[in-house]
């Protein structure tokens, strides 16, 4: 079937705007910057077949006791742009595991996802963690915490495949234009947080 035929059939809207997107966004041009950010963070998006590879890694003016609660603080959602709801469902020793809820629009399209996550606890160390269901077709990864000069150095890496119906660009769009803004709200938030988290420490 050809595009103009797709378009022409009924309930075509959201291939219009899905093709009107995917037009507007390859007249955008990528750039690296050079200028210094803050908390040093770094954050780079790989297309691996049909999955998303994602690192990042931030330094936050904390201890390594004190990040490990921050991350290991399930429930609070705060500091996590899209996360409507976070609920712990069950514990079993130093395996969590964690039902959670996303809401984003990007651009003209919702994100809604769902999905259980079981944690897997390394105290003061990181944390591994693994989607047991939900709306990706997967989803893994880990946090790894590291003495820094400055602090602690946080590093995150995650592969996730997504099974939707919002069109793979807009998924794309998402990772490389909005995640960043999510590791930076979380080294804010530990910044923040600091005399609550190094209470929780002592």
């Amino acid at each position: 079937m050809s595009i103009t035929n797709a378009l022409s059939r009924p309930g075509s809207s959201f291939l219009k705007r899905a093709l009107l997107l995917c037009l507007l966004m390859a007249g955008q041009s990528c750039y690296a910057s050079s200028e210094p950010t803050p908390y040093d963070l770094q954050v780079f998006v790989e297309k691996v077949g049909a999955a998303f590879k994602v690192q990042a890694s931030y330094i936050a003016p904390v201890s390594q006791c004190e990040a490990y609660t921050f991350l290991t603080d399930y429930e609070d959602v705060k500091t996590t742009p899209g996360i409507v709801e976070s609920k712990v469902r069950r514990r079993n020793g130093n395996k969590v595991t964690v039902e959670r809820s996303i809401e984003e629009r990007v651009l003209l399209f919702p994100i809604q996802l769902r999905y259980e996550v079981e944690f897997t606890e390394l105290p003061n160390q990181g944390l591994n963690f693994i989607q047991i269901k939900g709306d990706n077709k997967a989803y893994s990864g880990t946090w790894r915490l590291h003495n820094n000069e400055k602090g602690v150095l946080v590093r995150y890496t995650s592969i996730m495949e997504p099974d939707s119906v919002i069109p793979n660009v807009i998924i794309e769009y998402f990772m490389r234009n909005n995640i960043r803004k999510g590791f930076e709200m979380m080294a804010e938030g530990m910044e923040r947080s600091r005399d609550t988290l190094s209470l929780a420490c002592k």
